[in-house]
C-alpha cells in the first residue's frame, strides 16, 4: 500500500496518550491510517479522534497542528505518513 508523508511529530503528551503533530501536506480525516516511523517508532494506527485547539475535528490540512490520540509512545521528529488503500 502505498504511503505519502503528511506530517510530524512536534510533542507527545505522555498521560493522555496523545501525539502533535504538523500537517506539512495533504490532508487527513478521521478513519485514515496513519503510520509512525521514527529512530525507535514504527507503527499503524487509524485516526479515531483527531483536535484543533481541543475542539473535536474531522480534518486537517496542510499548516494545522493537530492533537491525535495514539497508543503508543512517539518522539518529537517522528514522520507520519498517510497510508492509502
Amino acid at each position: 500500500m502505498p504511503e505519502e508523508q503528511v506530517g510530524v511529530v512536534v510533542k507527545f503528551f505522555a498521560k493522555p496518550s496523545v501525539a502533535a503533530l504538523e500537517i506539512t501536506q495533504g490532508t487527513i480525516q478521521k478513519g485514515d491510517i496513519l503510520k509512525y516511523k521514527g529512530h525507535t517508532t514504527d507503527f499503524t494506527e487509524t485516526i479515531a479522534s483527531m483536535e484543533v485547539d481541543n475542539q473535536p475535528v474531522d480534518q486537517a490540512k496542510a499548516g494545522d497542528l493537530i492533537g491525535v490520540k495514539v497508543s503508543e509512545r512517539v518522539r518529537e521528529g517522528d514522520k507520519v505518513y498517510k497510508i492509502s488503500a
